[in-house]
C-alpha cells in the first residue's frame, strides 16, 4: 500500500493519462477498514468496496472506523494509478441493524438518502453498496418485518433517484448503486427483478454454503452441486440461475468468490470427509493461514471435486475437512463467468490473500490488458 500511495503522490504533479478501456469483465473486492491497511494494487481490480459504513437508529449513514476517513482518502488516491478505479462505500455486513427502521417510511428513506449522498460527496467516492442481510429475516438478531421486501425495492429507487440528483450537480457523474445478495430463501425477501432496474449490480455472495449453521461438511463456495450433495443444497450456478430466472441481466450479476475456507473437526471418514456429519465447526482460515500451513502440510491432503469443481482438504488423523477456494477453482469460475456473460465476480476479503496471488488469477482470467 505504501508503494502505490508513493505512486500516486509522485504522479499527482502530473497531468491523468488517458483511461484504458474498462475490462470486460469486473472485479469487485471487498477491503475491510484495518490498521494497516493491506495492500491493494489498484491496476488488479475494477472497483474497492469499502467495509464497513453502519446505519444507527436515526437512519443516519456513519463510518464507526476511526481511521476511516484517512482509508478513503487512500482508496481515492489509487485513482492516479488506475484512473478507472471505482471506490464505493459498503454498507452493513453481517449482524448490521436498522435497516429495516431506514426502508420503512417515505421519511426515513429519503433520511438514509441524504445521508448517503452526504457521504459520497464528501469523501468523493464513486457510489454505495448494501449488505442488508436480509430483508424480511431475522439474521443475527437485526430488526425484520415482512414489509421489508416492499420497502427495500422502495429503498433502492429513493437511493437511485438521489444519487441520479448529485450526479446532475457534479457534471452528470453516474454514481453505483449496488447491493450483496445470497441466494435460496436468503433472497426471499428481495423483489428481484424490481430491484435490479435501481442498481448497477448484484454482488452474490456465493460462498458460505456450507458452515457452522449446517448439518455436513461440504463445498462452502462450489460452482456446482458435488455428486454427493443433495439436490438442495447450495452452489454458484444454482444461485445464478436463481437471478436470471428472476429477470436480473446476466450483466449485473458479480460471482462471488472466498478468500477464505471453512474447517470443520469430528467429521466421518467417508469420502475423506466431504458432505459428511462433524463434531466442531473451527473456524475459517485464511488462503494465507491454507497456504502457510494446511495444504500438503500437517497432514492435510488435496483432493479437487471435478464435478463441483472445487478443492477440498481432508485429515485422515484428525478428522478435519476444510472446504476454500484456490487458482483452479478462480479459474473455473472465471470460465463460467464468460460462459454465461456475467458482469464479472466479486471477492471477500482483500487481507485474506496472500500477496495477492488469488487477485491474481482473476486478474489474468478475467481482465483485458
Amino acid at each position: 500500500m505504501a508503494q502505490c500511495l508513493l505512486l500516486a503522490l509522485a504522479w499527482a504533479a502530473m497531468p491523468v493519462v488517458a483511461a484504458t478501456p474498462p475490462a470486460d469483465y469486473r472485479i469487485v473486492g471487498y477491503v475491510g477498514d484495518t490498521s494497516p491497511l493491506p495492500k491493494v494494487d489498484a491496476d488488479k481490480l475494477d472497483v474497492i468496496n469499502y467495509a464497513f459504513a453502519k446505519l444507527d437508529p436515526e437512519s443516519n449513514v456513519v463510518l464507526p472506523s476511526p481511521v476511516a476517513d484517512k482509508t478513503l482518502a487512500t482508496f481515492v488516491a489509487l485513482r492516479k494509478v488506475n484512473p478507472n478505479l471505482k471506490v464505493i462505500v459498503s454498507v452493513g455486513g453481517w449482524g448490521a441493524d436498522y435497516f429495516s427502521e431506514a426502508a420503512l417510511t417515505d421519511a426515513s428513506r429519503r433520511h438514509m438518502a441524504d445521508s448517503v449522498a452526504a457521504l459520497v460527496e464528501k469523501h468523493d467516492v464513486d457510489g454505495v453498496d448494501l449488505d442488508w442481510e436480509y430483508p424480511t429475516l431475522p439474521g443475527p438478531g437485526i430488526s425484520h418485518r415482512p414489509e421489508d421486501k416492499r420497502n427495500f425495492s422502495l429503498l433502492l429507487e429513493t437511493l437511485r433517484a438521489r444519487l441520479d440528483q448529485l450526479g446532475t450537480k457534479h457534471g452528470g457523474r453516474h454514481y453505483l448503486l449496488t447491493i450483496a445478495a445470497a441466494d435460496s430463501e436468503f433472497v426471499a425477501g428481495i423483489e428481484l427483478e424490481r430491484a435490479s432496474r435501481s442498481l448497477d449490480w448484484f454482488n452474490l455472495m456465493t460462498y458460505d454454503f456450507h458452515q457452522s449453521l449446517t448439518p455436513t461438511t461440504g463445498h462452502h463456495a462450489g460452482l456446482h452441486l458435488s455428486a454427493l450433495a443433495p439436490a438442495d443444497d447450495r452452489a454458484g450456478d444454482k444461485a445464478v440461475a436463481q437471478f436470471l430466472a428472476a429477470g436480473v441481466p446476466a450483466k449485473k450479476l458479480n460471482l462471488g468468490v472466498a478468500f477464505y475456507g471453512r474447517a470443520f473437526s469430528g467429521v466421518d471418514p467417508a469420502h475423506d470427509g466431504l458432505q459428511q456429519k462433524y463434531a466442531k465447526y473451527v473456524g475459517a482460515p485464511s488462503w494465507r493461514e491454507l497456504v502457510d500451513s494446511y495444504i500438503g502440510k500437517n497432514g492435510y491432503v488435496r483432493h479437487w471435486d471435478a464435478k463441483a469443481q472445487a478443492p477440498y482438504l481432508w485429515n485422515a488423523a484428525t478428522h478435519t475437512f476444510v472446504s476454500y477456494e484456490d487458482p483452479e477453482s478462480l479459474r473455473a469460475k472465471a470460465a463460467f463467468v464468460k460462459a454465461k456473460g456475467l458482469g464479472g465476480v466479486m471477492y471477500w476479503e482483500q487481507s485474506l490473500d496472500r500477496n495477492e496471488e488469488l487477485l491474481d488469477v482473476l486478474d489474468q482470467s478475467l481482465r483485458a490488458h
